[in-house]
């Protein structure tokens, strides 16, 4: 049996998450959140005093890391050490932390294959920034959502807010604009709009607009 993927792929606070989460949602199909394994092990280089920006010592953190995946109920989660740690990924620091590790090969090559290897046992939507172009060249469908930084920023500051996490504006956007940096010119499956995906530009879009040009594709209407 071979299962059916959407791929959506986009720089942060583009809307992509949250469009993954209503797609999977509205097909049935598993939401794979592939920022949140890089922010796994961002937290475990943290948590091991560990510079993320450390290339040799990432690499030797990644051999022998604690890290296990597991979909339940069409839904991710992801353990570090035998706990879930869900809760506690999304902080600035692990943000900045997750952007830097994702750079590595050794990173990318080991997430990567627990990636691909949920593509084969359940039909997904996956997001990050290399899926259509990297993780999931033969997806079904592939999307690039976008958004100005002033726009990202403004959302994700919004969602950071709801967690009742303590962050400005202005930290917000800092951390957005070096991701985008940092993700865009890495040299192994940088951020990048693959040649066959459908970009649309969310800045001026609601939750619904988006939501329903997405569907439009996929459902063929």
């Amino acid at each position: 049996m071979k299962y059916k993927s959407i791929a959506i792929d986009g720089p942060a606070g583009s809307g992509k998450s949250l469009m993954a989460r209503m797609l999977s949602e509205q097909k049935g199909y598993t939401y794979l959140d592939t920022g949140a394994m890089y922010r796994t092990v961002a937290l475990k280089a943290i948590r091991s005093g560990i510079d993320t920006l450390d290339g040799e010592k990432i690499a030797e953190l990644i051999k022998n890391i604690n890290f296990k995946l597991v979909i339940k109920d069409n839904k991710q989660y992801n353990y570090l050490d035998n706990r879930c740690v869900d809760g506690l990924i999304r902080t600035n620091q692990v943000s900045k932390g997750a952007s830097d590790v994702s750079k590595f090969p050794p990173v990318r090559l080991f997430l990567v294959e627990m990636q691909r290897q949920v593509a084969k046992e359940h039909n997904v939507v996956m997001e990050g920034r290399d899926i259509g172009t990297y993780v999931l060249p033969d997806a079904d469908y592939k999307f690039f959502l976008t958004a100005s930084n002033e726009v990202r920023a403004k959302r994700r500051l919004l969602q950071m807010q709801q967690e009742g996490k303590t962050v400005t504006y202005e930290e917000v956007l800092a951390d957005i604009i070096y991701r985008d940096k940092q993700d865009s010119e890495r040299d192994f499956a940088p951020l990048k709009k693959a040649d066959d995906a459908i970009e649309i530009d969310t800045s001026k879009m609601g939750i619904d607009e988006v939501f329903a040009t997405l569907s439009g594709y996929i459902n063929g209407k």
